[in-house]
């Protein structure tokens, strides 16, 4: 009787119980008044707490990122992450981060990043960041073997994708370029070198960080696929091109498909589809000729 009058279910059965039946019917009134309070706290946590938030930033993140093809992962966003993070912004360039730390993972959001909270060696977190789809990954974590893992599971989820990973043993960088790293960079190393220049030709250094390839400089260095021309110029000489380019820019630079450089190449200088041109001009300039390819 205290189990029905504090569960409000009646005092009347549709036949007499036996004791058992009662005992059983006070067990049943019982595991139900608590399998619905439970309900109706968890569903108070998540709606207080914001949970269903989280839950909709995520259905929402998956869709955006399913929609990408052809963008950057950059895994970690430390100091060397978010250098790699801003030059890629500057080139308009999608990028998606990864990264483990929650509270960074927040403040990234809020800029307007497209962020995967969780740890880059996980292949699940990999796969949520697009790399099937991807064009390229940069591993910028201070750990060399979580570098390592990384670029070994993107190169066996995506033959073709670019992968650049930093690397803080000298040891390392063989290891990274066997497990399927295109380019291996040590920021040390780089920074040394970098240094010792200022030290024997000033000027020179000066002169290259004036033209390095950033999106707000006035004078800018980028690559052009050849494939971007129209296809009656896919296989001409240079001369062929700098007559029809109006822009101004100045080749200073053809890479051929077996990997060779040519320097200041001459306008007879022959080209096919699979070549790159190293076009130098200012910020003007380079537009003109984007927009020329854009709409060839």
């Amino acid at each position: 009787m205290t189990v029905i009058t504090v569960s409000t279910v009646g005092f009347r059965e549709v036949r007499e119980l036996s004791p058992e039946g009662m005992i059983f019917t006070s067990l049943l009134i019982i595991s139900s008044i608590s399998a619905f309070a439970y309900s109706i706290s968890a569903l108070t946590t998540y709606f207080v707490d914001g949970e269903y938030r989280n839950t909709f930033k995520v259905a929402r993140l998956k869709k955006q990122i399913d929609k990408l093809e052809n963008h950057v992962i950059v895994c970690g966003h430390g100091r060397v992450g978010e250098m790699a993070v801003s030059e890629l912004r500057d080139h308009d360039t999608t990028v998606v981060i990864v990264e483990k730390d929650e509270a960074r993972c927040e403040i990234l959001r809020q800029e307007g990043f497209l962020v995967i909270s969780g740890d880059a060696t996980n292949d699940e977190n990999l796969e949520q960041a697009g790399i099937n789809k991807a064009k390229a990954l940069i591993a910028t974590m201070p750990v060399d073997a979580h570098n390592l893992y990384v670029i070994l599971s993107a190169r066996v989820k995506n033959e073709k994708i670019l992968l650049i990973s930093r690397a803080s043993q000298i040891n390392s960088v063989n290891k990274l370029k066997v497990a399927g790293a295109d380019n291996v960079i040590m920021p040390d190393k780089v920074g040394g070198a970098h240094m010792a220049s200022l030290v024997a030709m000033p000027d020179v250094v000066e002169f290259l960080d004036h033209i390095r390839i950033q999106g707000g400089d006035s004078i800018n260095l980028e690559e052009i696929s050849m494939d971007q021309f129209p296809n009656n110029m896919s296989k001409s000489t240079l001369g062929d091109i700098i007559e029809n380019d109006s822009s101004g820019v100045n080749v200073v630079g053809v890479k051929r498909p077996n990997g060779e450089y040519k320097i200041n190449p001459g306008p007879e200088t022959l080209l096919d589809a699979d070549c790159k041109l190293f076009v130098l001009g200012t910020s003007e300039q380079i537009k003109s000729l984007n927009k020329m390819l854009k709409f060839a």
